[in-house]
């Protein structure tokens, strides 16, 4: 069997070839992998030495021949096929060994791969004869079954034949996708979006116990969530990874207001958030916003957890995960003992995120992902009363967890912690009188934040009645002028962001 050898990514490279030869099947190979067999001292032929022509271009031409891909396409059950084959010269080749270059890695127009892909679907094609092979992985077990069997089986080509479209699916998304990103300039979402995945990890289930769940990946590209590092307990749910990738942005999106954050999820929704000197304090206060809820939410600490950090966790009611940023080994022996079954993660911060994309019924729905285009210095107080140093802080906190929060939402915060939170309801009074419930005369002299603006006064009143001296609101509502009398008259400092926080 003949074998046409052109990778970029050479790992395993030299033993694979030398396999082969010893195996009794011819090498053939290109530009660089022709180097690197001669330079280990693996006997091939180079593509020149097939097609009779040299690399030109640069390198952009070296096996677009007919002397390559004829040898790869034909079909050697199509008598015709066969005596093109022998009027040309040409001899069949039977595995195609190729990667192509790391473009996803350092974009350019050099590293659009032309004559790799070719080859690579060439191969796929013809998998019935020919086995395309893409992954360095997948060496040892091709070496297998041609040891003991003289050949690739049919079951391995054809799995092999989708793995290799599936690749030059990928590459061609992630080209498509850099050219698209032009399109940013202009203030456009992109004509087209290419969304190739790779399975990533099994999990326990998903949102129920009888559906099956997987976390994926753009294909070739490792995501944030493989630099997570599991320190113990159970293996994740879908739930799992979900609620704790919104409790860490969260938790870090309260970097800038205190030397330490802490952040409990539940259900997607923060039932405490908090910031303190120190990231004992900050978990404390967190979890004293709603200690009911926080039964088997996640716990987000933005510093490293310490014994003593630890101690309090184990002493609380129990956490389903825990992700922060490190763990003093004491910290990990304590769960070993007291909380086995808590997942214990150590992560990185947050990556940037791009377009948001959510699944509809045969569609999808893409917007720019949620963030916070104003801040503090373009916020509006539209009160007679003027905010204290103090109410800027509890406003600042109570509007960064309400963004956080379904809506429709309220946050009252007081003194460096949400006291309250009322979320995902139809209306905005309701979700004031929950806040109000939950923060048990603790939001006296706070603030609150509401992710919408109040369409009626009722809406301020249920957030007043809190007795938080400050509320926090994008504004904009055809009422905005009752809405402000009312809060002159309940005596309130009020400021209006400009912007709303949905969340669905």
């Amino acid at each position: 069997m003949r074998v046409l050898i052109s990778v970029y990514d050479k790992t395993g490279l030299d033993d694979l070839a030398r396999s082969l030869v010893d195996l009794g099947h011819e090498v053939i190979a290109s530009g660089g992998s022709s180097a690197a067999l001669r330079a280990a001292g693996v006997p091939h032929s180079t593509v020149e030495e097939v097609t009779g022509a040299p690399e030109i271009l640069g390198g952009r031409v070296k096996t677009l021949h007919p002397a390559v891909h004829g040898g790869i396409l034909a079909n050697l059950d199509d008598g015709d096929h066969r005596n093109d084959l022998a009027s040309q010269g040409i001899e069949a080749i039977g595995m195609v060994v190729c990667n192509l270059y790391p473009f996803r890695a350092n974009p350019s127009i050099e590293l659009i791969d032309v004559g790799g892909p070719t080859m690579v679907r060439a191969a796929a094609k013809n998998w019935a004869h020919v086995a395309s092979v893409v992954d360095p992985g997948d060496y040892e077990m091709i070496l297998a079954e041609l040891s003991a069997h003289g050949e690739v089986s049919q079951g391995t080509r054809r799995r092999l034949a989708a793995k290799a479209f599936a690749h030059t699916a990928a590459y061609d998304a992630a080209i498509a996708n850099w050219f698209a990103g032009s399109d940013a300039d202009t203030g456009a979402l992109p004509a087209t979006l290419h969304l190739s995945l790779e399975l990533a990890s099994g999990l326990r289930y998903g949102e129920n116990p009888h559906q099956r769940a997987a976390r994926y990946r753009a294909i070739g590209e490792p995501s944030w969530w493989d630099q997570v590092v599991p320190h113990g307990g159970l293996t994740l749910s879908y739930l799992n990874l979900y609620d704790a990738d919104a409790a860490w942005r969260l938790v870090h999106q309260l970097g800038d207001l205190g030397p330490a954050g802490a952040v409990v999820v539940k259900h997607a929704n923060p039932c405490g958030a908090a910031v303190a000197d120190d990231v004992a304090a900050a978990y404390e206060r967190a979890f004293d916003c709603d200690p009911m809820s926080a039964f088997g939410g996640i716990v987000a600490l933005n510093g490293p957890v310490s014994e003593e950090v630890a101690a309090r966790i184990v002493a609380n009611a129990k956490a389903d995960v825990l992700i922060a940023p490190d763990f003093e080994p004491a910290a990990l022996e304590l769960f070993a003992a007291k909380r086995k079954n808590m997942r214990v993660l150590s992560a990185p911060q947050p990556d940037a995120s791009g377009l948001h994309l959510r699944q509809i019924s045969s569609g999808w729905l893409v917007q720019d992902s949620y963030r916070f285009v104003a801040g503090r210095a373009d916020w509006r107080v539209v009160t007679r009363a003027q905010p204290t140093e103090e109410n800027w802080r509890d406003m600042q906190l109570a509007w960064r967890v309400c963004a956080a929060v379904k809506s429709n939402a309220i946050v009252l915060a007081a003194g460096g912690m949400a006291v309250g939170i009322g979320g995902g309801q139809q209306n905005r009074v309701t979700p004031g009188e929950i806040a109000t419930a939950r923060a048990a005369g603790r939001a006296k002299g706070g603030a609150a934040a509401s992710d919408a603006f109040f369409p009626f006064r009722d809406g301020l009143d249920a957030a007043a009645s809190a007795g938080v001296a400050a509320v926090i609101q994008p504004g904009g509502s055809v009422n905005d002028d009752q809405v402000i009398a009312a809060a002159d008259e309940h005596g309130l400092v009020m400021v209006f962001t400009g912007e709303r926080q949905f969340q669905h």
